[in-house]
């Protein structure tokens, strides 16, 4: 909306054309997501259903009582601050309809006493994450630039399809996975969504740069960065609250939708391997898990017996990790160690 705005007014007054500039927007929909979440999450979430806690999880007791899926509040406004300053262009705004359907699909799975059924939350999970890929490709070719290889790779949409729903699908897991100790899967999405947007606008969007690091412009890529900006917007604002200890828990309906948005943004920088890069501690913690589940549960194949997944359990269960040393050394591990495996990224080629 204020993009048009400002196209509209630039001939009242040439100052409005300020509400052109992409960087602009980006400054005033981030700032005004983290104060609106900030302001609004606590006149609301005594609507919130509470958190039943879960008997095999460590610390559950702290969470239980507490306001849960108040990612249905976030999501919520993180879609009005996208409608007010992303200029309306293709995928985004089909993206954005995913992301709500994640978290509605979450928000019901925490006000549901004992919670939906895996393979139920499972299915929903992966129509959404197909919706997503459909939206990423737009059922055309897809080029791709991969390690190793010189020049960029065309991919059918029938076989990038699948390979994107299936990361899609492994980054919602991975990251609701993740949602177990105060600030640690925000924090963490925080960190992938603001690598994500630099990638997105201040490589992939620009010609002359991704031309320097012989990489495929993509000029659909500055919208995708403006969603990931104004999501760590919310973020932080969601942050406030839930530092621990915790007042309010964003539940499914704010991890689910977030590992949506990370999942879709880095297969949009044109790399999957993007998503190992920015998200890697979040992979490493969940989804492992999701890995071991499966080939106990299919196979009756059972790795690292004396290893508790997600990792996070396992670091509080056997190592004494107190939350707030989890929180900190995790989030250390993926700051550190994103800008190195970035720049390695782009330059072996």
């Amino acid at each position: 909306m204020l993009p048009w705005l400002g196209h509209y007014l630039l001939s009242v007054y040439g100052p409005f054309r300020l509400l052109t500039s992409r960087l602009l927007l980006i400054g005033l929909g981030t700032s005004a997501g983290a104060l609106l979440v900030w302001a609004v999450l606590p006149r609301l979430w005594r609507r919130l259903p509470k958190d039943q806690g879960r008997a095999h999880a460590v610390g559950a007791a702290q969470s239980a009582g507490k306001p849960v899926g108040a990612g249905l509040i976030l999501v919520g406004i993180y879609g009005v601050a996208c409608l007010l300053v992303i200029p309306f262009e293709e995928r985004w705004p089909e993206l954005l309809a995913c992301v709500l359907f994640a978290s509605i699909e979450g928000f019901l799975d925490d006000r549901s006493r004992g919670g939906w059924a895996e393979y139920r939350l499972g299915l929903v999970d992966l129509g959404i994450s197909v919706l997503g890929a459909v939206a990423l490709c737009q059922l055309s070719p897809v080029t791709l630039w991969l390690p190793l290889l010189k020049a960029p790779l065309v991919l059918s949409p029938w076989i990038y399809l699948p390979v994107a729903t299936a990361l899609i699908w492994l980054s919602i897991n991975a990251t609701n996975c993740t949602d177990g100790v105060d600030g640690l899967s925000g924090s963490l999405t925080i960190l992938a969504l603001f690598y994500l947007g630099s990638i997105l606008y201040g490589i992939i969007g620009q010609p002359a740069i991704a031309r320097y690091l012989q990489v495929p412009h993509d000029h659909g890529a500055v919208p995708l960065a403006m969603m990931a900006f104004l999501m760590a917007g919310c973020l932080a604002g969601y942050l406030w609250h839930n530092a621990n200890p915790s007042r309010v828990l964003m539940g499914d309906a704010g991890s689910r939708p977030l590992g949506f948005l990370v999942g879709t943004l880095a297969l949009g920088t044109g790399n999957p391997f993007v998503l190992l890069v920015v998200g890697g501690v979040v992979l490493v913690n969940g989804a492992t898990g999701l890995a071991k589940v499966a080939l106990l549960r299919f196979f009756r194949i059972c790795i690292f017996r004396r290893v508790r997944w997600p990792l996070h359990d396992h670091v509080r269960q056997r190592l004494g990790w107190s939350n707030t040393q989890v929180l900190v050394r995790f989030v250390l591990v993926q700051a550190l160690g994103t800008p190195i495996l970035l720049l390695l990224l782009f330059k072996i080629r």
